[in-house]
């Protein structure tokens, strides 16, 4: 790897803003990451972050990226964002093969689930609405396999974020949880 790929990878895992997507960047360095899901997109910023990171590892087009959110639905709860043609631009212009899925996490998933096959990363905004995404649980161990990781991302006081791993078994604890609601 030539010593300016070597230098970003170190500024994106260790020092690049926002802090708390740090986490991100050094788990796709560790584990070699392909395929990432990102629900909740924001402006795109982490989004072409984290293709670049993964493209360090393999060729950058064999990366691939599925994107989830409101586009143009958002609400003034979702913070800031794109539009899904300025979003497609964005994304599109990294190499990478790249997939933008409008529409809340819960509908959007209950679509698409069963035809996106498993991913290596899931990163889930701490911007979602809470009901959207407790029902959208029900999806998620079926996007999964044994190495994959979850961050759920929690917003905290003065605009910064942090992230945590989510274990299996609180996966699995959702996803009970959410098909207990579908099924009332």
């Amino acid at each position: 790897m030539p010593i300016t790929s070597r230098v970003r990878t170190f500024y994106l895992s260790y020092l690049s803003n926002p802090s708390g997507d740090r986490l991100i960047y050094r788990t796709i360095a560790r584990r070699r990451v392909q395929r990432i899901l990102e629900v909740g997109v924001g402006v795109g910023q982490r989004a072409s972050r984290m293709i670049e990171m993964a493209g360090r590892f393999c060729p950058v087009a064999e990366v691939r990226y599925v994107g989830i959110d409101q586009f143009e639905a958002r609400s003034a709860m979702d913070g800031p964002g794109v539009t899904l043609k300025m979003a497609h631009r964005l994304l599109h212009a990294t190499g990478a093969r790249v997939q933008l899925i409008p529409g809340d996490p819960w509908a959007a998933l209950s679509r698409t689930a069963n035809s996106l096959g498993p991913v290596d990363l899931m990163v889930v905004s701490g911007r979602l609405d809470p009901r959207q995404l407790a029902r959208a649980w029900f999806y998620v161990p079926r996007l999964l396999h044994e190495r994959s990781v979850v961050l759920l991302e929690k917003l905290l006081p003065g605009g910064q974020s942090s992230l945590r791993l989510l274990p299996g078994d609180e996966i699995e604890t959702l996803a009970a949880v959410a098909a207990g609601r579908r099924a009332a």
